[in-house]
């Protein structure tokens, strides 16, 4: 991504360009279709093969034996207790599943993959020659970006985000009347490094406009959307941050980790919850990942994503304990407390959704009375 390093304004760190001046201006014109973003924090790895559909349905959280070309899902890898250890947005072009990926976690996936193949007509190839460029759909963008992805097999490799609507075989706990993630009609193109100067090439010459990872974090935060790379820990389970919307089909078959998935959908509740945080800003500062939260005096929490948002201003998401109580919170930020309104998205009472029957024991019928009519 040194191309879009090299633009007038950028800001970068590491392989990642944070913002090209204006990061509140850059979440605008993303939102309105005039702008790419270039993401130097993912990563893609090809999955091919004869096998690779029903290979990847076996060991992964989401149903994807059945995908077409052009067809986008997404996917998690769970261990055998359920949590969540890796995490990858999926795109099938008729030949080959690519898969993007937070970069801190591709190699680690690959690598995992690679373990499970055993007799599967499958390959698994870290792809670091490509690079990725996201876009909102319904502008220029996406028409300049999807006319510049690669397409290997005939079918150009723009993955749409899922995030947008819950999936077939998903199942949504946020409990609002309009979802923010219906606004969030994200996109991600596969490119190589001419397609890169090409749109670098359109931005200098005013076609289009650039965004940072500053600006993509903020829309993404405010779409509540979780991400490997901000919301995932080492005790991470799907239902905490919703993501069973998305990127788990309850009615596959088995896969490892399904067990404690089912149960806590079905007869428990997940032990945290995710909740979007609107944060106090008039002492400018900006809580960081991982900085604790509050009720009085009760820590029930920490911080997993922050950004500031161009129309909610300081805004985050952050995981809770499932008790944690519905309200105003505080957020301690470098000696500073940081007033924050609460708003759920996962609520506390999230899972035991099935209608299980409660029985009556034997031992607490009275004595005498016919067990047929008690």
């Amino acid at each position: 991504m040194s191309a879009f390093s090299a633009l007038p304004g950028a800001v970068s760190e590491g392989d990642a360009v944070l913002h090209l001046g204006d990061p509140i201006r850059e979440q605008r014109r993303l939102i309105a279709g005039s702008a790419v973003a270039p993401l130097g924090d993912r990563a893609v790895i090809e999955v091919a093969g004869e096998d690779r559909l029903s290979w990847l349905d076996s060991i992964t959280s989401q149903s994807v034996a059945r995908l077409a070309a052009g067809d986008s899902t997404e996917l998690l890898i769970l261990d055998p207790q359920g949590r969540v250890e890796h995490a990858a947005g999926v795109f099938e072009d008729g030949s080959s599943v690519w898969l993007i990926a937070d970069a801190a976690d591709a190699d680690s996936l690959a690598a995992w993959l690679q373990r499970m193949v055993f007799r599967s007509r499958a390959t698994v190839t870290v792809r670091p020659e490509l690079d990725l460029v996201g876009f909102f759909s319904g502008g220029d963008a996406e028409t300049t970006v999807r006319g510049l992805a690669l397409s290997p097999n005939g079918t150009p490799l723009v993955w749409a985000d899922p995030w947008e609507t819950v999936q077939l075989g998903g199942h949504q706990y946020a409990n609002v009347e309009r979802h923010p993630s219906a606004e969030y009609a994200w996109r991600v193109a596969i490119v190589d490094a001419d397609a890169v100067t090409s749109v670098v090439g359109l931005i200098e010459g005013a076609g289009l406009e650039a965004a940072g990872l500053l600006a993509t974090e903020a829309l993404r935060i405010a779409a509540w959307r979780p991400r490997w790379a901000g919301e995932v820990d080492e005790r991470s389970l799907p239902h905490e941050s919703d993501w069973i919307r998305s990127a788990v089909h309850l009615s596959k078959g088995c896969y490892r980790g399904q067990e404690t998935v089912a149960k806590v959908h079905n007869l428990g509740h997940p032990p945290r919850r995710l909740a979007a945080l609107h944060l106090d800003g008039s002492d400018d500062v900006l809580p960081s990942p991982g900085d604790a939260v509050f009720a009085g005096d009760d820590e029930v929490g920490h911080i997993t994503s922050v950004a500031r948002h161009h129309e909610d201003g300081p805004i985050a998401l952050a995981i809770l304990s499932r008790r944690a109580p519905i309200g105003d919170l505080i957020v301690k930020a470098g000696g500073v407390d940081v007033a924050a309104a609460q708003q759920v998205i996962v609520p506390a009472d999230a899972g035991a959704t099935a209608d299980v029957p409660r029985l009556t024991r034997l031992s607490r019928r009275p004595t005498g009375q016919d067990p047929r009519y008690a």
